[in-house]
């Protein structure tokens, strides 16, 4: 039986997931709700403590996928294939730098609190997508998505953000079959990136979606989907 649990980014929820859902190739599907969780390991303890099978395939998106690292971290045994899609995979960084990361993340709070979800939403996720879908139904949908949260939520979520871990020597440490995923245009977690991490764990694929932001899962299904059953496909490693 083949056990799929998807993990969704920041302020979103299975709608992130509706094509992969209907088309996947698995007996069960399973798409964890971080609620008002204020860190990324608890997120991972719920997600492991979600899933009653004993091991089982894991895809994150964006925050999802360092939660992703972090369930492995805590239960590799678990974990029969990894896919990382739009994320990354360093702590906040350390001076300016990191003070810059959080002055933003708090005034899209600020704005959330002050003006609604939705509001903050038509900043935010201008950086989410391809230019070529501002102002299209997908964008929409991801407002949408967005205006279901409320600014606890969010407030949980950035904590979590804000105070995520050093995932490197996890990720070198991963000994299931591993996929990276990334749209080639986004502006969030860029290509770049996830080349260093393929850097850093060679035996993993890396798979590029061309005329693609962030939101990958949504802007380009059909190419994420299929790439997905590829590695759904690939012969399991054999645990050690």
């Amino acid at each position: 039986m083949t056990t799929l649990v998807l993990l969704p980014g920041l302020l979103c929820d299975d709608a992130v997931w509706a094509h992969q859902r209907a088309v996947l190739p698995a007996d069960e599907c399973i798409v964890p709700s971080f609620g008002a969780t204020d860190s990324i390991g608890a997120m991972a303890e719920h997600v492991l403590a979600t899933v009653a099978a004993p091991r089982f395939s894991l895809v994150g998106h964006s925050m999802g996928g360092r939660v992703a690292l972090e369930a492995a971290r805590r239960a590799p045994q678990r974990i029969e294939r990894l896919a990382l899609l739009d994320s990354g995979i360093d702590p906040l960084a350390l001076g300016a730098d990191g003070e810059r990361e959080r002055e933003v993340r708090m005034t899209l709070l600020a704005t959330a609190q002050r003006e609604g979800m939705r509001a903050m939403g038509r900043h935010w996720a201008r950086r989410m997508v391809h230019p070529s879908r501002l102002e299209t139904p997908l964008f929409t949908q991801i407002l949408d998505m967005i205006e279901r949260k409320t600014p606890d939520i969010f407030a949980a979520q950035i904590s979590a953000l804000l105070g995520r871990p050093d995932a490197r020597d996890v990720l070198r440490g991963v000994r299931c079959d591993t996929l990276l995923l990334c749209g080639r245009d986004d502006a969030w977690s860029p290509l770049a990136r996830h080349q260093q991490m393929q850097a850093m764990l060679p035996a993993s694929h890396l798979a590029v979606i061309d005329d693609c932001g962030h939101m990958s899962t949504m802007e380009q299904p059909e190419a994420v989907t299929d790439t997905l059953a590829q590695w759904l496909r690939r012969p399991l490693a054999t645990p050690r």
